[in-house]
């Protein structure tokens, strides 16, 4: 299949924006309550809290696409902590520990860390080096 070869680059950047709003939630509702959820008002002071600051800027961060690879290579870090420490002792399957979406998180983080941010990117605009 071929033919969205085409558009890799720009669909790069989609996987990017999107990956980023989604992880950028898990901190607006930690810190804005945007949403609010049980999680909301975390102290920076705890785990959670700090992760929480994590995903508040890197998601900015690899939303717009700056400082893509150090920020994805951070949250993918991040989330790879966050599954071993929450998830993982609870089980070893994703599936069954909770843990599919930080999982699926940090490879995705990863692959944008070794891959930049695509067409679509303040890093392109900027002039730095991409994939």
């Amino acid at each position: 299949m071929t033919f969205l070869k085409p558009y890799s680059e720009q669909l790069l950047s989609v996987l990017r924006i999107m990956s980023g709003l989604l992880f950028l939630q898990h901190g607006t509702a930690k810190y804005l309550s945007l949403p609010a959820t049980k999680m909301s008002g975390a102290s920076p002071l705890t785990m959670s809290g700090a992760a929480g600051m994590i995903e508040l800027v890197a998601g900015v961060l690899i939303v717009v696409g700056l400082f893509t690879r150090p920020a994805a290579f951070v949250a993918s870090g991040t989330m790879a902590v966050g599954y071993f420490l929450a998830h993982f002792p609870r089980g070893f399957f994703p599936l069954l520990n909770g843990g599919e979406l930080a999982v699926l998180y940090c490879f995705v983080f990863l692959f944008l860390a070794a891959v930049g941010g695509g067409a679509w990117s303040v890093d392109r605009v900027l002039g730095r080096k991409k994939a």
